[in-house]
């Protein structure tokens, strides 16, 4: 099968070129919007090794994808994860490797990273009170994370950005000091709605999740924004600073629906295509790999055929429809 820069297009003529892939489900935090606290992970026969994610990732590269993302859990408790990173950051075609990673252990792999080609980083940060960070995260600690997000910046990435989840009766006053902090350093943050996926054990959704339209609200108090027409490989809707370098990002999943020019896809770390965030299509992407008589030009056929399965868009909080069942860390991040 010869490689074709047009073949993920789905029934609604969006083309995919952005993949994120999960490289585990285990995280060395157990943030509340994520998972469980008491969290059953894969059995290890049933994870895709390291050689079977780069195979999906240079098919998908070959059919004309453009961005990789690296997502868990945390990748970078992955054993060996760097030889991967590595790999992909060599793959022809491919114009973005991203990673996105709760920042822990960044102090002693961003220059690595940097060096294996990695582009662009996301860290996720919920409080900068190191007290309240370890009730959301349950067991991560905050200087270890502010320690990673000056290892990347003098690592020198193009860009490092700030992933926020504000939660009603959690974090919801420290908007404006997340911001801040963003600002002080001339990086990007991103203010994420949290997710319906799959259940929380110590809250309900529906009570915690804050509207990004009153997130932006808060911070409009301090600072005057522009709407900006800056685009990166997710869905942000970005506003800038008036300023300032950085910018504010704002991923609204449950006000906003923003599936209309979805070019996304994910493959959770067993090997399950998943063509929508918040809904089940999936095509089994494992056994392909695992079967015996299969080759490579089959598992592109394989991707090639799963964009007939990618749905128009997500109905989460919609009782009309069903809800995704799997937590975050089961999804990729």
């Amino acid at each position: 099968m010869a490689q074709n820069e047009n073949s993920l297009v789905d029934k609604f003529g969006r083309t995919v070129d952005y993949v994120r892939l999960s490289v585990t489900d285990r995280c060395d935090f157990r943030c509340v919007y994520c998972m469980t606290e008491d969290m059953t992970f894969l059995p290890r026969k049933q994870i895709l090794s390291l050689e079977e994610i780069y195979q999906i990732a240079l098919a998908f590269t070959e059919l004309g994808v453009k961005k990789i993302r690296l997502t868990g859990g945390e990748p970078m408790v992955r054993s060996d994860v760097m030889s991967l990173i590595g790999k992909l950051g060599s793959l022809p075609g491919l114009e973005e490797l991203l990673l996105t990673t709760n920042g822990a252990q960044l102090d002693k792999y961003a220059l690595p990273l940097k060096e294996a080609g990695l582009s662009r980083i996301n860290i996720s940060i919920d409080s900068l009170d190191a007290e309240r960070f370890r009730r959301i995260s349950r067991v991560g600690k905050l200087e270890k994370v502010l320690a990673g997000i000056d290892a990347a910046r003098e690592a020198g990435f193009d860009r490092i950005k700030l992933n926020s989840v504000i939660m009603r009766g959690y974090n919801e006053d420290e908007v404006i000091p997340l911001t801040d902090y963003a600002l002080s350093r001339d990086i990007d943050i991103a203010f994420i709605e949290e997710m319906p996926l799959g259940e929380a054990s110590d809250h309900s959704r529906e009570e915690t999740t804050c509207s990004n339209e009153w997130v932006r609200g808060q911070i409009e108090q301090k600072y005057r924004l522009i709407n900006s027409t800056a685009k990166t490989a997710g869905p942000s809707r970005y506003v800038q600073v008036v300023g300032k370098k950085s910018r504010i990002g704002f991923i609204s999943p449950v006000s906003h629906n923003f599936c209309e020019d979805c070019n996304r896809v994910r493959v959770t770390v067993e090997g399950r295509l998943l063509l929508c965030l918040g809904n089940e299509h999936s095509v089994d992407l494992r056994e392909v790999l695992r079967d015996g008589a299969s080759t490579h030009d089959d598992l592109k056929e394989a991707i090639i055929k799963s964009m007939d399965l990618k749905p128009e868009r997500h109905y989460f909080y919609d009782k009309e429809h069903a809800q995704p069942v799997r937590l975050m860390n089961m999804t990729g991040g």
